[in-house]
């Protein structure tokens, strides 16, 4: 069990040192709590909910210290929309932005070039390769027109420093491994082809030592723990053998400058299990319940 402990209680300097767990489903139900993680790995209780509950969420950082949640799932007609909520650099999530590009749910999210962020593919009436540029203001730009299979359930991670990468996921009919660099200018290449990695959906993926990046867990057609490392290249390497409980629809983070950590998640029930990423890609085991409450289909980025 983690000590209860304040986020911030180890004075935090600039870069991913802190992280967020935020929005997402209990049941049929969507959520907008939130969970800090401090510069130590530690992850906070819950934090009274801003803006409107949703789930299947992107979210990334942006303009050095501060990250934004953006697209999802609400309860309410048009059920798939745009609304993006800003975050801090001290982790407090503001109210509902109005929303632009192409409603969808189950996309990802990763930054680029330092300070920049960018929203991709996820599912709108059907699978989409659009993406939408985040300014290092947290403004964000109109649809760019799809590079690469449209898909959902995919994850994405930064790497290298200043580069991205949209990896896996499921195209309408089947699991992928494909991935998709995104350039320190926030252009988006054509498909990698199939990756060393097992293809699966519902995964999620964070960065790590500053410069590299994994892939972790997710869907096969049954739950699973296995991860792939990211190269400062943006190689994908081949998988990794599980440590912790198979799980899909969770989130991953960026924590401490260097390292990140996998949350949350779905089994055959939701969890609020937690597994700590070294600055070396290794995998911890399972953290137990932290102090949030359970559940799947939240998104997570870093901040300050």
């Amino acid at each position: 069990m983690f000590p209860i402990i304040p986020a911030n209680s180890v004075t935090a300097a600039s870069g991913n040192d802190e992280g967020i767990f935020g929005f997402g489903m209990i049941g049929v139900t969507n959520q907008n709590i939130t969970n800090l993680v401090s510069n130590t790995g530690v992850v906070s209780s819950d934090v009274a909910g801003v803006g409107t509950a949703s789930s299947s969420r992107g979210a990334c950082e942006f303009g050095g210290d501060k990250a934004i949640f953006g697209y999802g799932e609400i309860a309410a007609s048009p059920y798939k929309v745009t609304i993006t909520n800003l975050v801090s650099n001290v982790g407090v999530v503001a109210s509902d932005v109005a929303g632009i590009g192409t409603g969808r749910n189950l996309l990802a999210a990763c930054s680029y070039d330092t300070d920049k962020g960018i929203f991709g593919y996820g599912l709108s009436a059907s699978a989409q390769s659009v993406t939408n540029l985040v300014s290092n203001i947290g403004v964000v730009a109109d649809d760019v027109a799809g590079v690469g299979t449209a898909r959902y359930w995919l994850a994405a991670t930064e790497f290298g420093g200043d580069q991205g990468i949209f990896g896996f996921g499921h195209d309408g009919s089947s699991y992928v491994s494909i991935t998709n660099l995104v350039s320190n200018a926030g252009v988006v290449a054509s498909d990698q082809g199939a990756v060393t990695g097992t293809a699966r959906n519902r995964l999620a993926a964070c960065g790590y030592d500053t410069d590299k990046g994994i892939f972790g867990f997710g869907y096969t057609g049954s739950n699973v723990d296995e991860s792939n490392l990211v190269s400062n290249t943006g190689v994908v390497a081949s998988d990794t053998v599980g440590v912790g409980t198979d799980r899909r629809s969770l989130a991953a983070t960026q924590y401490g400058q260097d390292k990140g950590i996998f949350g949350f998640g779905y089994t055959d029930a939701n969890t609020a299990i937690t597994n700590l990423v070294s600055n070396a890609g290794v995998v911890a085991s399972d953290q137990g319940a932290v102090t949030g409450t359970a559940r799947k289909w939240l998104g997570a980025c870093s901040f300050n």
